[in-house]
């Protein structure tokens, strides 16, 4: 990461003293008990703010991957596979110790040149998929004021 980008996640964490934060969690296979195996588990991996693309943690950038809802495993009949896989992450994150209801943010990684790069010396950052760029301190700014006040309905 290049020193302006640094210097502006640097102030971000200042005003983001006070904000809450989201759980981490990463994926574990248990070992097996008398070669029988057990159940996946999401464990916990630290707390982050969670900033649109971003998770901002105190020493490290990340974008954000996956993003699920602890909850205890229901038997349950899907239609769609997607929905059943979204189901078993929730619950190999309340295995790994998660309490329902909790958000919790896997499959995170450093953001690479596709999601933040500098243009003319200004870092920027591509907001969605198909979204343009746009300059990272905007972009963060906006993303802290909507974390300090949530729009109404939206907690």
């Amino acid at each position: 990461m290049d020193a302006a980008s640094a210097e502006i996640f640097a102030r971000a964490r200042e005003q983001l003293a006070d904000a809450p934060r989201e759980a981490l969690g990463t994926h574990m296979v248990p070992r097996r008990i008398l070669g029988i195996p057990r159940a996946p588990r999401i464990i916990p991996a630290g707390t982050a703010w969670h900033l649109g693309v971003f998770l901002l943690t105190e020493d490290a950038v990340f974008a954000t991957g996956e993003v699920v809802r602890a909850r205890h495993e229901a038997i349950r009949g899907y239609t769609a596979e997607a929905q059943r896989q979204r189901s078993e992450l929730a619950a190999a994150a309340s295995r790994g110790g998660f309490a329902d209801g909790v958000v919790v943010h896997i499959g995170w990684e450093a953001p690479g040149e596709a999601l933040l790069r500098v243009e003319d010396g200004v870092p920027v950052v591509r907001w969605s998929v198909r979204g343009g760029w746009m300059p990272l301190q905007d972009y963060l700014r906006e993303r802290i004021e909507l974390l300090a006040h949530p729009p109404t309905g939206s907690t």
